[in-house]
């Protein structure tokens, strides 16, 4: 193998490939001193350099140089051709390896080929295998050879001389890429994507705000009679999506997202990071939504844990915890009434308070705060082997 012909095999990968010229000429240099290994022995000291200018083989045996004319005559070319093929499918796999390693979690499109079982192979550039699993499908879709999807790269690994690449329709940030795709004002930062919770194939909320308050953000996303959101729609099927306009004041926050129900009143318990959200008895179900979806997505979406309750039920619970919180030894109904303002609605709540908060609520002592709360694990555990009507019954809840 003469000089020019190494410049010309280096280049043509460059080039068909995709592969820096820095990772083909290291290729080569390594498959040389594998070949030359075989020719002086494993436990020879030898050094290989190939000329990134010229092509020449430059190279030293136990520290005396070899002329590049006795390295190429001594490796032999059909030697040195074999090892450098094998290093140059591995320079290929590493540099597709490194370039979808660098997109994860970012959105791809790709076609898909055929279906292996419940999983979907997809073809994506340079890649002989992307594999769309049925954990990462969006529940109830079906895609067809030659159909055109989009999804993210979750996975990336290395498999022999390939690379599989695992992609997901399921997470929410391939939501966040498609709003980004389609919602120009998105791309362009004048509106920001302040959060995503989502149930694939069935219901997503997207929080969005924007610091310019002429704008507006709802209407931005949805477009007229919804003609902008409408390719996020197709993309995704028949998952709902809710726009909700973001707050900072959980107070203005929460009730948006949980739109349509209309919400009487939220009560905020900080150091539970809890929200008592109240309704009208037939806002109930709205605010919950079909097996509790709405008020679960709305949780997650804010970032609190809302509970939906009617005034009835609030007033129904406040008596029963503060009757069952004095009966707990050291605490008085002054206490009781401290730590139900304070948003502790069940011996469970208490039994998960940091002691120094009882302390601080209750002015108590270390030793007093550690026995209230043993006791108030007692009556957790024991309140939770009795059979009783679960106050938020959500996955009985029809929408």
């Amino acid at each position: 193998m003469n000089p020019s012909e190494v410049l010309r095999i280096v280049d043509a990968i460059h080039r068909d490939k995709r592969i820096d010229k820095e990772i083909v000429f290291s290729g080569v240099e390594a498959a040389i001193l594998t070949a030359a290994r075989k020719q002086y022995g494993e436990e020879a000291d030898i050094s290989v350099r190939l000329d990134r200018t010229s092509g020449e083989i430059f190279g030293t045996f136990n520290g005396e140089e070899i002329s590049p004319s006795e390295m190429a005559e001594r490796i032999g070319a059909q030697s040195a051709k074999q090892v450098m093929i094998q290093k140059i499918r591995e320079a290929e796999r590493d540099a597709i390896y490194d370039e979808y390693h660098a997109q994860l979690n970012q959105m791809i499109s790709g076609v898909v080929q055929k279906n292996e079982g419940s999983a979907t192979v997809v073809a994506i550039p340079n890649v002989a295998e992307a594999i769309l699993p049925r954990a990462e499908k969006i529940p109830g879709e079906n895609h067809r050879p030659s159909d055109r999807i989009r999804a993210v790269v979750v996975e990336v690994k290395k498999n022999g001389n390939r690379v599989k690449v695992i992609l997901s329709r399921t997470r929410t940030s391939l939501i966040r890429h498609l709003f980004e795709q389609e919602i120009p004002e998105i791309a362009d930062g004048v509106i920001e994507i302040k959060g995503i919770s989502r149930e694939p194939g069935y219901r997503t909320k997207i929080a969005v705000h924007s610091s310019d308050q002429r704008i507006d953000c709802r209407g931005a996303c949805i477009g007229v009679r919804g003609s902008r959101i409408k390719n996020i729609l197709d993309e995704i099927g028949s998952e709902r999506i809710d726009v909700v306009l973001w707050n900072d004041d959980m107070q203005v926050m929460i009730p948006s997202a949980l739109e349509p129900a209309e919400i009487e009143e939220v009560i905020l318990c900080s150091m539970l990071g809890r929200a008592v959200v109240l309704v009208r008895p037939d806002q109930r179900s709205l605010a919950i939504g079909k097996k509790g979806q709405n008020v679960r997505l709305a949780s997650r979406l804010c970032g609190w844990d809302v509970e939906i309750m009617t005034r009835d039920e609030l007033d129904e619970q406040l008596s029963r915890v503060l009757t069952g919180f004095v009966e707990i030894e050291g605490v008085s109904s002054d206490l009781a009434d401290r730590l139900v303002g304070e948003g502790f609605l069940s011996f469970d709540d208490l039994s998960v308070i940091e002691p120094s908060d009882l302390m601080e609520i209750g002015e108590l002592t270390e030793e007093e705060a550690a026995k209230i709360i043993e006791q108030a694990e007692i009556l957790a555990e024991k309140e939770e082997q009795e059979p009783k009507k679960n106050k938020n019954d959500y996955e009985n809840v029809e929408e």
